[in-house]
C-alpha cells in the first residue's frame, strides 16, 4: 500500500499528531483489552507502518499504559481529556491507530473483525438494530 498522510487529534484538541506512512490494515478489534480500552464494543484500529509521529501541540499531555503482560499493547491517552491516541509498537516501526481520533477523512474500509469470540454478546451480533440521524425521539 502506498503512503498516506492523516492527521489527528484527541477531544480537547490540545494534542495533534500528523502520521506518514503506509497502512497495512484496519480491523475491529473485539479483545478484552481493546474493548477496555476504548469502552465499546470493539476498537476500530488502523495498523500504519512508519517511523515516527509527528506530535504537535502539548505533548507533556500524552500518557501512556503498558499492559504488563501485553506483548505489543499499550494504551495511549491525553491526560487532559483521557481520549485515546495512537502509539507506537516496542521495538517494531508500526503504529496502533485508533480510526476514531483521526479529523481526515479515512481513506480505507476495514479489512476484518479480528478476536471476534471475545466479542460480547451485545456488541455486533444483530444487524437490525434501528439507526437514527441523531437521537431518538421519545
Amino acid at each position: 500500500m502506498s503512503d498516506i498522510t492523516l492527521n489527528g487529534s484527541c477531544l480537547c484538541k490540545k494534542l495533534r499528531y500528523q502520521l506518514t506512512g503506509s497502512a497495512s490494515n484496519f480491523f475491529h478489534c473485539h479483545c478484552s483489552r481493546c474493548r477496555k480500552a476504548s469502552g465499546t464494543g470493539h476498537a476500530s484500529n488502523i495498523i500504519f507502518h512508519t517511523q515516527a509521529i509527528n506530535w504537535q501541540g502539548d505533548t507533556t499531555l500524552l500518557g501512556n499504559y503498558k499492559v504488563p503482560d501485553g506483548k505489543t499493547f499499550t494504551s495511549a491517552f491525553c491526560k487532559n481529556c483521557g481520549s485515546s491516541l495512537p502509539w507506537l509498537v516496542e521495538g517494531a516501526p508500526v503504529a496502533i491507530v485508533p480510526a476514531g481520533t483521526l479529523d481526515d477523512p479515512v481513506p480505507l474500509k476495514p479489512d476484518a473483525r479480528i478476536f471476534w469470540t471475545s466479542r460480547s454478546d451485545w456488541s455486533c451480533a444483530d444487524d437490525n438494530i434501528p439507526c437514527f440521524e441523531t437521537f431518538p425521539k421519545s
